[in-house]
């Protein structure tokens, strides 16, 4: 079995963040030993096994430290409520295997018990429910007269009682009924209610924004004859940027850009009532069918939205570019605007494509674009192109399809401006030595490149091995695969390997963009990182009273980290409602088959993603012919002894879907050995450069 690898690399440098210093000479062949857990911690419990009993993770982990260890929790006195997902305690702590431990409580911390989320069911002798988390393998009983007058099938929510029962299911009670399994409203709020989304406002908000009015133009700037133009997807019901360029003529070849973003701070002021709504929230959640805002639909759709043919308040940055789309000159300002058309991405791309004349424009947009991903082009940024699912839904919430979301050069041209947006707030920032909530992203860490390097030569790529490591090295990797069969599974190997953006107010840059400074100032109705930002601007440049105060600057860093967790929650509530449609629209196709390929490779089975529709699932050992599998963490593969069979990560299988479960969102599939062995014989070996030039991207 391949050895893991260590390596003793040294902290990066602060101003030189956006590379990555390797030497070869600096790794040793090892098994790293996890990190240990003290006696006694806090821990929340995520699942329940197949026995009942609660399984936990620790609270504080260092994600670069690798999966947290399970943690096995003792069933506690009879009388007492089972724990449940959500709940966290003070657990005396026992290894008893590498990554595993046995916990006792000692203290509950949390102020009200974990919460069950799961489809109720009658039963003759007793009622249950079966829990809508995968990782929860065991039902609850619900005791007579604690259904709260559920029905079956119906999505309730509980939370667990006191039972005296030594044997059999832990007792609870439903305390709230969301609606049938199946309702048009049911996978999303499966997974608002699995991932803690808050959906209510308090009164005094409501109250607040339904008394906003017009933005004054008093001492703002005057940009109501300036073509503003909103772009977004066709089903955007909130518009909070708007973009404009032209030719500028101190520059020959270069551009002036100007960005005009929702003056959001105008509206929601530091300490006010959708201040803490907002914090709370951290972001808005995007599903499908339904999106749970930061900021009351009142604002976030009506006064912060930027509006066609409506004046609105905002804050701008005029850009210069010169011909070669490097940022010569920014400036900030406090305005008012009036957006000269509400435009979809689709649009947008094809009046450009057909040279139509839509009433703006477009010609400059797309000439600075072209300016500005040459410059992307020149530092060498990292463009992960990965495909995003875009799942399609009737009037009753079901869903007629699930496709990869077209990506258009449309797309390409707002992120361009966005970025350089928001890389002038940062500078702003650092140069009037005002605090700003960077949006940082880490180098990758040493054990996962050399995972990433194991990875490319099972393809027959080296990845560079000079002592500095840029992403340019990275994103050459993914041009070679461009436009391949591998591309999709190479681009997801190489998300893996970087490490999570975050925010916080210490600068560390961010290597993906290959950026020192960056900040998120582009979305503020639906990030609290770019509402601080603004403030930040606004007191930096004296542009009003709305400001940042001493009390946020002195909170910065348990801000930052609070925001970065509410981020990463609402993107895993985001994904799983996704799959949980992509599971509904794959429930009556069981038996059929289709073309896929290896995205995982586990001690416990394959994982295989669905080229058509990027359904994933799993491809129990079990399921595989009779043989004894070896794992291979570092090749990624799993070989058996006795056929010799491989299977290795982005192999090209066909698969039969044999299970969609709609309740737990998971589906398992079995590979087809005959095809299988076909294609796992095939050539190991280079494949070709792109030869078309397409750019993958960095998200």
């Amino acid at each position: 079995m391949a050895k893991r690898i260590k390596h003793r690399g040294k902290a990066v440098p602060r101003d030189s963040t956006f590379k990555r210093t390797v030497r070869p000479a600096d790794f040793e062949r090892a098994s790293p030993a996890p990190a240990r857990l003290p006696d006694e911690a806090i821990v929340q419990v995520v699942g329940i096994d197949s026995d009942g009993d609660a399984l936990a993770r620790p609270v504080e982990w260092d994600r670069n430290a690798g999966p947290p260890p399970q943690i096995r929790m003792t069933p506690e006195k009879h009388g007492t409520p089972a724990l449940a997902p959500g709940e966290r305690v003070l657990a005396r702590l026992k290894p008893f295997g590498p990554g595993r431990y046995d916990g006792r409580t000692l203290r509950r911390i949390s102020e009200t018990p974990g919460r069950i989320l799961g489809i109720f069911k009658r039963g003759r002798l007793e009622n249950r429910i079966i829990p809508t988390d995968r990782r929860s393998k065991a039902e609850w009983s619900v005791p007579h007269g604690q259904d709260a007058g559920a029905e079956p099938d119906e999505i309730v929510v509980a939370e667990p009682v006191a039972g005296n029962q030594q044997l059999g299911l832990k007792p609870a009670r439903v305390i709230e009924r969301l609606g049938k399994l199946g309702d048009a409203r049911s996978i999303s709020l499966i997974a608002i209610y699995t991932h803690d989304i808050p959906q209510t406002f308090s009164d005094a908000a409501l109250e607040a924004a339904e008394h906003a009015r017009a933005t004054p133009l008093g001492s703002r700037t005057d940009l109501r004859d300036l073509k503003l133009i909103t772009i977004d997807g066709a089903d955007a019901r909130d518009f909070d940027d708007a973009v404009f360029a032209e030719p500028d003529p101190e520059q020959p070849g270069g551009f002036r850009l100007v960005v005009a973003i929702a003056d959001v701070a105008h509206y929601v002021r530091p300490g006010s009532p959708l201040d803490r709504a907002a914090s709370h929230r951290g972001n808005s959640v995007y599903f499908p069918d339904r999106v749970v805002p930061m900021l009351p639909e009142a604002l976030s759709n009506g006064w912060c939205s930027l509006r066609p043919n409506e004046d609105r308040g905002c804050l701008f940055v005029e850009m210069r570019i010169d011909r070669s789309g490097r940022k010569t000159a920014h400036r900030f300002g406090r305005g008012l605007m009036r957006s000269a058309a509400r435009l979809t991405y689709e649009e947008v791309q094809a009046a450009h494509d057909a040279h139509t004349d839509i009433g703006v424009p477009l010609v400059h947009l797309y000439a600075a674009y072209n300016a500005l991903l040459a410059a992307r082009q020149e530092r060498g940024a990292l463009d992960l192109d990965l495909a995003e699912r875009k799942v399609v839904l009737d009037d009753t919430g079901h869903v007629l399809s699930v496709a990869p979301r077209p990506r258009l050069d449309s797309h390409r041209l707002i992120e361009e401006f966005m970025v350089l947006a928001n890389v002038a707030a940062a500078e702003e920032l650092e140069r009037l030595h005002t605090p700003c909530m960077f949006r940082v992203h880490a180098p990758p860490s040493d054990e996962k490149l050399e995972s990433l390097r194991a990875f490319l030569a099972t393809l027959g790529v080296s990845l560079s091995a000079s002592n500095l490591l840029h992403p340019r090295d990275l994103d050459r990797v993914l041009r070679k695969f461009a436009d391949t069969p591998e591309s999709q599974v190479v681009n997801e190997v190489m998300l893996r390997s970087q490490s999570q953006a975050a925010y916080s107010p210490d600068n560390i840059g961010h290597f993906g963009l290959a950026l020192a400074r960056y900040a998120h100032f582009t979305s503020p109705i639906r990030r609290y990182a770019d509402l601080l930002v603004h403030r930040g601007l606004i007191r930096g440049l004296k542009l009003g009273e709305d400001g940042l105060t001493a009390g946020e600057v002195e909170t910065f860093a348990e801000t930052g980290e609070r925001i970065t967790e509410t981020e990463r929650r609402a993107q895993a509530a985001e994904r799983d409602a996704v799959d949980r449609y992509l599971t509904a629209f794959m429930s009556d196709k069981i038996g059929s088959r289709f073309n896929a390929r290896i995205s995982g490779v586990t001690r416990f089975g394959l994982f295989v993603t669905v080229t058509e529709t990027g359904a994933n699932g799993i491809v129990p050992f079990a399921t595989l012919p009779d043989d004894f599998w070896q794992y291979d963490e570092r090749e990624q593969t799993v070989t058996g002894r006795r056929t010799q069979q491989v299977y290795r990560l982005a192999q090209e299988v066909e698969v039969l879907l044999s299970e969609a479960n709609a309740v737990t969102g998971s589906m398992v599939f079995h590979v087809l050995q005959e095809r299988a062995a076909a294609r796992a014989s095939g050539p190991k070996g280079k494949h070709p450069a792109n030869p078309s030039g397409k750019r993958p991207r960095f998200s």
